[in-house]
């Protein structure tokens, strides 16, 4: 039991400390938004506005949205999918990814969230460890599936075109444009190949009857992989609608049926699933999608023009907007809040867009197996920069050792100082599918998640991240925290985005190098960047290289990809040492 401080004491007013969590499917989240809301609008595709203020995209009502995933699902029992058997989305953010969600849960089968930018080959791996027997994906996308087939257990590919939600006159005029993307593509007649829409209107708007359990698992969600080969998170019902009900409370002022949500976040990452595809129909918002979370101009546009009241997002799309050359243009104000994860947000970037559209910014804090969130600064209430803000309702957070005791325990350490960040509640995943050993290694014995982020709890229960155990650079012995130099580099007018990684170093151990990306039209010297961080570091964590990029490698939802990195300086090493061993034969004879 935790002895950490009654951070509940800090909630926002009105937000409680303890909610009930009903015992429902997630798909119940749908059904229950359309008895309240039939005829709103569920889904809004925006692909681009036209002249005169029209908008080349579609929509969909509540009831159209329930009444299409009902035919989705009969129509994958029909092609002999079972409770439990697994089928991978592998699409964007269209209306299909969103039919195709809810109707893979009606028919009582796992989704398997995938990522269209997937490799053949990690497509192969992930098919071959989910055991999925169904994909649904982009025409554009088949001869990847089918170049990743031999091995799996795939059976069926369902396809659709990024174009085939949108009204005819529409469709004409946006597929010769998609098809030179390469997204659309022609595939061949097979027996084991199926068209998305062909389905739909084949079959009754009735889903098939199936059992129900609240620990039924719903969803595998691979783990980002930044750190090494991911695993499927095994989320529950209970605990994806566990989230979904914590979310709401933590947004406890929410005009019902009247919010406008964006969704640029991928729907396929565990993030963009929950606080996006969830958590509309959840309040009964307008889901507002674009496929390219990195338009930002269209972004703008749609925030201007569609008066979006929530968006979700993570720091570099925040960062993208204030630095936009054009953003004065437009009208950000009907912003109401907005929840920031998937990487640390730094102060300047926060302040500058409250600043822009008045809203609130806050960061937040989650994983894949937390289906996602664990802790959040409050909105409107006290919030404290810098930090992930407080344990959401119904979870608690431990700070334990990073090393167990004598019994195989990881004691919690003193309060203030830094250990492992450890949470319990009831978003908490089932365990990694087919990998007990990984899994005994994440839960403790008391059902707890063991995150590998270090962080540290001040007195009020405010949590600060110190960083992931694996990022952490050994510079002559002492302890350097990426984050803390990263803030540093924030700092500095001249910066859009950094990031830093150690490089190892024969004396040192490592040395921290930094990657800089300049704001446009901005130039800078890497004296310039070393004299600016000896102001506020000690000389340990002041970067001894800066490298100048036009962008820093980052995953579909803006994680930075320390290790891809970290592979490049280390390749850049080895390539230097055979040339100087080279050279150094070369003498000899």
């Amino acid at each position: 039991m935790s002895t950490y401080p009654a951070w509940h004491l800090h909630y926002e007013p009105g937000v409680a400390r303890t909610i009930e969590i009903p015992d429902i499917p997630v798909y119940e989240v749908l059904r229950n938004c359309t008895r309240l809301y039939p005829r709103h609008i569920a889904l809004r595709l925006i692909l681009r506005y036209l002249p005169l203020g029209l908008r080349l995209g579609s929509t969909m009502t509540y009831a159209e949205l329930d009444q299409a995933s009902d035919r989705f699902a009969a129509a994958l029992h029909s092609l002999g999918i079972q409770q439990n058997d697994r089928v991978a989305i592998m699409l964007p953010n269209i209306p299909q990814q969103v039919i195709a969600y809810f109707g893979t849960l009606k028919a009582g089968a796992i989704v398997v969230n995938t990522n269209p930018t997937y490799t053949a080959r990690e497509l192969q791996n992930q098919l071959r460890d989910s055991g999925a027997e169904t994909i649904i994906t982009l025409t554009g996308l088949y001869k990847r599936v089918q170049e990743s087939k031999n091995d799996t257990s795939l059976k069926r590919i369902i396809v659709t075109d990024l174009v085939d939600s949108l009204p005819i006159h529409w469709r004409l005029l946006a597929t010769s444009k998609v098809r030179a993307t390469g997204l659309m593509a022609d595939v061949p007649d097979a027996p084991h190949i199926f068209n998305f829409y062909k389905l739909l209107r084949r079959h009754p708007a009735q889903a098939p009857s199936i059992s129900y359990a609240p620990d039924d698992v719903v969803l595998f969600q691979y783990t980002g992989g930044t750190t090494g080969v991911p695993n499927a998170a095994m989320l529950t019902h209970r605990n994806v609608v566990s989230n979904l009900k914590q979310i709401q409370e933590w947004l406890h002022e929410i005009d019902h049926g009247k919010e406008k949500l964006l969704g640029t976040l991928p729907f396929f990452h565990v993030y963009g699933m929950t606080c996006g595809l969830l958590t509309a129909p959840e309040m009964g918002a307008e889901l507002i999608m674009t496929p390219d979370p990195r338009a930002t101009e269209l972004v703008l546009q749609i925030i201007d023009r569609e008066h979006v009241t929530f968006y979700p997002g993570v720091p570099a799309m925040y960062s993208a907007i204030i630095n936009h050359p054009l953003v004065k243009r437009f009208n950000l104000r009907s912003v109401k809040a907005c929840l920031s994860g998937g990487a640390s947000l730094p102060l300047e970037v926060a302040r500058s867009f409250e600043e822009i559209t008045g809203g609130h910014l806050v960061e937040g804090y989650g994983l894949s197996e937390c289906s996602p969130v664990a802790a959040a600064n409050p909105l409107r209430g006290e919030r404290r920069p810098g930090t992930i803000g407080l344990p959401i309702s119904n979870t608690n957070i431990e700070i334990v050792a990073l090393e167990p005791d004598s019994n195989g325990d990881f004691p919690q350490v003193p309060q203030g100082e830094e250990g492992e960040l450890v949470v319990y509640g009831p978003q908490v995943m089932k365990g990694y599918w087919n990998n007990p050993e990984a899994t005994a290694k994440a839960l403790n014995r008391r059902g707890g998640l063991h995150t590998g982020d270090i962080a540290k709890m001040d007195e009020d229960g405010f949590l600060y991240i110190v960083d992931r155990k694996k990022d952490l650079i050994i510079a002559s012995g002492y302890n350097v925290v990426p984050r803390e130099v990263e803030e540093v580099l924030f700092m500095y007018p001249k910066v859009m985005d950094a990031t830093v990684i150690g490089v190892p170093n024969p004396r040192r151990g490592e040395v921290v190098k930094a990657y800089i990306v300049l704001k446009p039209g901005e130039e800078a010297t890497v004296d310039e960047i070393r004299t600016f961080c000896k102001q506020y570091l000690a000389l340990y964590k002041v970067p001894k290289s800066v490298e100048f990029r036009k962008e820093i490698p980052k995953s579909q939802v803006g994680k930075v990809l320390r290790r891809l990195l970290v592979a490049e300086e280390v390749a850049k090493q080895q390539a230097r040492q055979e040339k100087i061993a080279a050279r150094r034969l070369a003498a000899r004879g």
